[in-house]
This record gives structure tokens, sequence and C-alpha cells, in this order.
């Protein structure tokens, strides 16, 4: 079993988001409820072995990069053990993690060792006292010990802000700022509509109205040429060590290079955000069904990707009332 997997719009498939967890320890009014979300019984979650079997599968249909998300992944246990486990299936080039970081930071040695590429630290303000409204937890202080604990350890990190008006605009410099002295990419993400109440039909405070206030609040930015497969369009900024990207998620301005698919907590494979999932992979690995024939279900699975976000959502059935967590972040 070997293809190059492509869509039928010619994009290929190279990176594989996979959700080990639907369940989070904090509240961000932007992901989910205060009350929280309904979580999925345990027995429903792919287990580890299924993830590694999935994993495996992947990479035979082209993909060198996995990006493990949650929820929050280091609460799900033994999270460790299947780390190192990941770490050792031949063509995996790359291993991320995203995390709000609230309890990562005593790992990240242990991150280091077993060879993970880059983190996504989730942090949407440098102020703790807002930090503990829009998460609803008071968590601030792990979070920024993990920065520090992933800057020293040498791993790639992105810090990833969702910028919502009314909130924490005027957090948008002051972020930036951290790029002076660390190498560390700071992402600004467009707000979504995955908060578990349902959709809107717009955002305030867009990627247009991010790059103007960036570009009157520091020093000369740059654009970085846009890489095949990325979401962020990245700036260096003079005399920074760091840089800077924004995701225009709600936009989609990036689709035309998206070479992912995600998988839910619970097995669902997703072309799309917006889509409403393509394949029950989890059935298939319960049913009895071999790899080949998991592997041929991707492929056609695959092969439904819309032309982009914007297509995907309209031909949603219904409404979009899905937390990010319950997706995978």
């Amino acid at each position: 079993m070997s293809d190059f997997l492509t869509d039928s719009f010619g994009r290929p498939l190279e990176y594989l988001r996979l959700a080990v967890t639907d369940r989070c320890n904090l509240r961000c009014f932007y992901c989910m409820p205060a009350e929280g979300i309904d979580y999925v019984p345990r027995q429903d979650l792919l287990s580890y072995e299924e993830m590694l079997r999935l994993t495996r599968i992947f990479v035979q249909l082209g993909v060198t990069k996995i990006r493990l998300t949650g929820g929050e992944p280091f609460i799900r246990k033994n999270f460790y053990g299947f780390l190192k486990r990941l770490t050792k299936i031949d063509g995996l080039d790359k291993i991320a993690i995203t995390t709000n970081g609230s309890v990562a930071n005593r790992h990240i040695p242990f991150l280091k060792e077993v060879g993970i590429t880059s983190i996504n630290l989730s942090l949407d303000t440098l102020n703790k006292e807002k930090f503990n409204k829009i998460t609803r937890r008071d968590f601030f202080n792990q979070a920024m010990n993990t920065y520090q604990a992933v800057l020293d350890a040498g791993i790639k990190l992105s810090v990833n802000m969702v910028v919502m008006e009314g909130e924490n605009i005027e957090d948008i410099i002051p972020m930036a700022m951290l790029t002076q002295k660390d190498n560390v990419t700071i992402r600004y993400i467009e707000e979504m509509p995955f908060n578990g109440k349902g959709t809107r039909n717009s955002i305030g405070f867009n990627h247009t109205k991010i790059l103007e206030l960036l570009t009157s609040g520091l020093p000369e930015l740059s654009s970085i040429p846009f890489a095949y497969g990325t979401t962020a369009q990245e700036y260096a900024i003079k005399g920074h060590k760091g840089k800077v990207g924004i995701i225009a998620a709600w936009s989609r301005n990036f689709c035309n290079s998206c070479n992912r698919i995600r998988v839910t907590a619970t097995g669902h494979m997703k072309n799309c955000l917006y889509d409403q999932g393509v394949l029950n992979l989890k059935r298939m690995l319960t049913d009895g069904s071999s790899d080949q024939m998991i592997y041929e279900a991707i492929k056609t699975g695959y092969s439904k990707k819309f032309k982009d976000g914007l297509v995907a959502e309209a031909n949603q059935t219904n409404p979009i009332s899905e937390s990010m967590s319950s997706i995978g972040g």
C-alpha cells in the first residue's frame, strides 16, 4: 500500500490533525459554553491503539506531519506512553502538539527527548485577569511557565491568539512584542463559530483589520512568502527575533493549498473544519475492516474534499453548532 494521494483539485494529503480527546480543563467562551459540552462516553473515543493504526495507514497515503489536538491532549491518561510509540512510526517527519499550557510545562523536557518538533500554545492575552475571564479558569501562570519551558527546550513555538472584538484587541501589540526577544511566532486567528452555540454571519475584526493594527503599532513588517499547505500569512518584524502571522480562519483565504485531514476524538474524518464529516473511521476500526479497506475508504473520502471552506459550509445540512473541543482545535 503506497499512494501519493491528492484530492479532486490536485491538493496532496500530507498533514493529519488528530484529536486525542474532546475533554478540556478550560472553558474558553469562544470554544464552548460555560457549562461545558456533553462529552462523549470514553468507550466512544478512539483508543491509542486505534490512533496508532490509523496514523500508520495515513502515512502510507502520504502524511508526513501529524498534529495532536483536543480538547486538551495532556489531560488524557497515558498520553506520554502514546507519544513514545507515535514517534517510532517510520515516515512521520514532524510531530506537533497544540495545548493550552495548563499542565504541560513540567513535561517539556520529555517532549524534547522523544522528538516533538513543534508546539502551538493557545494564549489569548498576557493579562492574567483577562485570561481568567476568557478561559473561565485560573491557569495563566501555568500557561506562561509552559511558554518559557518550550523556549528553553529549543522546541519550535507558536502562540495562537484568537482575536475577539471587544475582548482582546488591545492585547494584539503587546503579544507581538514577545517576538522582540523571543524566537516565537505569534499567530492571530480570526474568531470562528465553533463555540457550541451556533453560527454567526460575520466577524467584526478580520484579518485585514488585524494587519492594519500590526502595521501601525510595530516596526517595519516584511511579508514572508506563503508556504504551500500553511494557514498563516507570516511577517518578519524589523529588529525582532520572532515573527507574527495571521490566520484568516473565518475568511478562509488559504484553502487553495489545504493539504490536511482532521480526525476527531471519536474517529470521524473531516476534510475541512466546516464540513460535516465524510467517514466514520471508528466504526471501521471496530467492525473488522482490514487496513486495506480503511486505506481505500480514506482515499474515497478525501476525493470528496470541497474546493474551500465556504463551499463546505454551504453544503452543511444543519447550522454549525459544534464546539471546537469536539472537532479538534
